[in-house]
Order: C-alpha cells, then structure tokens, then sequence
C-alpha cells in the first residue's frame, strides 16, 4: 500500500535520512524503531510532504506521492498523528475533531461528520464527556486521545503515528497501543514511529530499526524482539520480563 523508495533528506549539511526503504502493506502495522536522532520522525514528516526529499520516492496505491503538498497527500488517505500532542489548545474537543474532518478523502455534509464525532466518543468514551472543553486543559492521557481521534476524523487508510507513549503514564501507554491494535483488527493500515522499542516490536507486524538516518535492520516484529542484542546494541533497553505491554484480548484473533 505505501513504499518508501531510497529516500533522502537534508536539512543544510545535515544528511538526516541516507537512502531509507521501506514498505507497509494493506492491512498491517509497522513500526519504525529507533533511538533518538534516528530519522524516525523525519521519515513520517517526508511521506507526509513536510520535509522535502533530496532525492527518493514515497508510493501510495501506485500514486507518486513525493513533491505533493501535504493537502493532496491528506486527500489520498494518509493522516499524520504528530509528535508532542499538538493539540489547538483554545478551541474545544469538538472543535479539534471537527477540525480533523477538514480535508479528508471524502466530501462530507455535517450529518456524516456528526457520525464520525460519535464514532470517536465510542471509540474514546472519555472524549465524550468534554467535548466542550477547552483542548489545553485536558490530562496528557486525554490529550493523545483527541489527537488520535483527530486523525482520525479524515477517514484514512493508512495512519501515521509519531511517539504516541511520549509523555504518558504507564497505563496510559498500555491503553495507547491497545487502541492501535484495535484499530489494525478493524483494518486499518498503520505505520508506527516509537522509541519504546520493545512495546512497538510485541505489536506490530513488521518493524525497521533506524540508525543515523539509515535502515540498519528489519523484519517481523516477533523476530526483532526476539534478538536482545540487537535491543541492547540499537534500542537501548532490553524487553522486560512479565505480562505483554498490550493485554492480549485487545490483539486481534490472528496473534493470540
């Protein structure tokens, strides 16, 4: 569904992406693991037209997306979930999601974006109880779910995530990825950026381990997690003994 050919990116002298490859297929999650400086977020701001390459390719759906503005892209049906919970901290959650709607693949009246709103307060019922409430005065925890649901709002088919553990309490983090899985169950694609890289690796399908802006290694998610030293060397942490990060009746039938 998208692949991502050679792709290079400078900013000045600064050589951030150096010949990066990857492909995510319909349907699945793949994360892109990496410790900090890696390119990883860079990668994510390139496919979405916000970087631009010096020189490399970004597929979708046998479209040439590389040179579109990021508005086409977003027409397309790719939907980035930024870094840092880049909430509109003044207008209200409703505001936010309606916000999220501006756009997206399809044209819609207000009856089908009044749906899609619902949608999202089922998907996130604590979003439900503050949708008049100011976006900035939410928990951190809240604030990630209304930027998901927000990216959400334009009906992508495939959603681009950025650190979405950054910042969060421990439980916060586990109720993060399990909303991914679900999403993945439903069928969405996903390509996931995260520096917690044992979590990622125990949930996604596939997975690429960025190293000074080139891909040092990838494969199945199970396969990465399974070499520690590959974890300890590249990662920066081992995986941790005990239960999974994501309980295992949120994953989809086939990983159980």
């Amino acid at each position: 569904m998208l692949a991502v050919k050679q792709l290079h990116v400078h900013y000045g002298h600064v050589h951030a992406l150096r010949g990066v490859s990857l492909e995510v297929p319909s349907g699945e999650m793949v994360a892109v693991v990496g410790a900090n400086g890696a390119g990883k977020s860079t990668l994510m701001k390139a496919i979405m037209g916000l970087v631009r390459p010096s020189a490399g390719e970004v597929w979708y759906d046998a479209r040439r997306l590389s040179g579109e503005p990021t508005h086409r892209i977003v027409r397309c049906g790719l939907s980035l979930v930024p870094e840092g919970r880049r909430v509109f901290p003044d207008q209200t959650v409703h505001d936010n999601l309606i916000l999220g709607a501006y756009g997206g693949r399809a044209t819609r009246g207000s009856a089908a974006v009044r749906a899609d709103v619902a949608r999202m307060t089922r998907l996130f019922p604590q979003l439900a109880e503050r949708l008049d409430q100011q976006a900035g005065t939410l928990s951190g925890g809240e604030q990630q779910m209304l930027v998901l649901a927000r990216g959400l709002m334009s009906r992508p088919a495939i959603l681009l995530i950025d650190e979405p553990s950054l910042g969060l309490a421990p439980i916060r983090v586990q109720e993060a990825f399990a909303t991914l899985v679900r999403l993945r169950a439903d069928g969405l694609t996903i390509l996931l950026v995260e520096q917690m890289a044992w979590m990622a690796l125990e949930v996604c399908d596939r997975a690429y381990v960025l190293e000074t802006g080139t891909v040092f290694a990838h494969g199945r998610g199970a396969d990465l997690l399974a070499d520690a030293q590959l974890l300890e060397a590249y990662l920066g942490r081992r995986a941790p003994s005990g239960p999974p990060a994501v309980p295992t009746d949120a994953r989809p039938e086939r990983e159980r």
